[in-house]
């Protein structure tokens, strides 16, 4: 009588990914697809924001400020991590210098710098950080959904003791009017999204933290809303998708126009946008190819 050995257990393929999307870059899309195709394809460079920048030294504060014990977790240390928090974005990012001119414009960085230990300030009245202990803080959470990577980082994530989860994220801006809440909370129900299908658990509520007007606006989602919200993400990479099969990226003007780097490159400002790249149309005619029902090229991963 002769024994077979049994055949060793074969690992499943990686699921091929055709597509990237962050919610960012999904927002951008929906936005203006020419801002889309400006920052995703042609990775042009944006004009430094002190706004944008007052932000990332806030987040990376609140991001710092979990990493001591408890007990240190008082307003005093936060607003003392402001200034080597932004020394070390300057260090990262050295355009952001040209901000502010280091003579002429010093009365303006302290007021600048005053204004993010304010920010910071503002968090303390609407949570005490000593009674959390996050389970992660610029958490990666990613999900590949046929082909199509969704991906983003998580300002914080919070999970008690019964397994429910809180997603937070921190914006230094206003809140928005109830009209534009839906836009908001996009980013949101991304995250949620993509922790329920890595997960298989809904988080119980999304926190989004207005440091500004030192207010919270807070939603709690269901899966038919994620499994609805899914099907809209399918339709944004879809769109992109046939977008870049030839290079058709068009301008929607709207108020956020102003507040746009790339007005002088866009046809609604008289502008002439650069030649769409060839090597975009070549990945976009690739994935076309080994990918009928879902064309497009590989976004760069944001």
């Amino acid at each position: 009588m002769t024994s077979t050995t049994p055949a060793p257990a074969l690992e499943p393929l990686p699921q091929a990914v055709v597509g990237s999307l962050s919610p960012s870059r999904a927002s951008d899309f929906k936005t203006c697809p020419l801002l889309y195709r400006f920052r995703s394809i042609d990775r042009l460079p944006e004009t430094p924001s002190r706004d944008a920048a007052r932000g990332t030294v806030v987040h990376a504060v609140l991001e710092h400020l979990y990493e001591l014990p408890a007990t240190q977790r008082t307003v005093t240390v936060a607003q003392a991590d402001v200034d080597p928090s932004w020394q070390a974005l300057c260090e990262a990012e050295p355009e952001l210098l040209t901000l502010f001119d280091a003579e002429l414009d010093a009365p303006a960085l302290a007021a600048w710098l005053d204004s993010a230990r304010a920010l910071v300030a503002n968090y303390f009245e609407l949570e005490d950080p000593r009674r959390l202990e996050p389970e992660s803080r610029e958490q990666l959470v990613e999900v590949v959904i046929d082909g199509l990577r969704l991906r983003g980082y998580v300002d914080r994530l919070d999970v008690s003791p019964a397994g429910d989860i809180r997603v937070v994220d921190y914006k230094t801006g206003s809140i928005p009017r109830e009209a534009y809440e839906a836009k908001a909370l996009f980013q949101m129900k991304f995250y949620a999204l993509v922790l329920w299908r890595t997960r298989g658990v809904v988080p119980r509520q999304l926190r989004l933290i207005y440091l500004a007007d030192k207010d919270t606006l807070s939603y709690s989602p269901d899966p038919d809303e994620l499994t609805r919200f899914e099907r809209t993400l399918q339709a944004i990479w879809k769109a992109i998708a046939t977008a870049s099969l030839t290079g058709d990226f068009r301008p929607s003007p709207s108020r956020l126009c102003d507040w746009c780097s790339y007005q002088p490159l866009c046809p609604a400002k008289g502008g002439t946008p650069p030649p769409f790249p060839s090597d975009a149309l070549a990945s976009a005619s690739a994935s076309s190819a080994s990918a009928s029902t879902r064309p497009g090229p590989v976004e760069p991963e944001v």
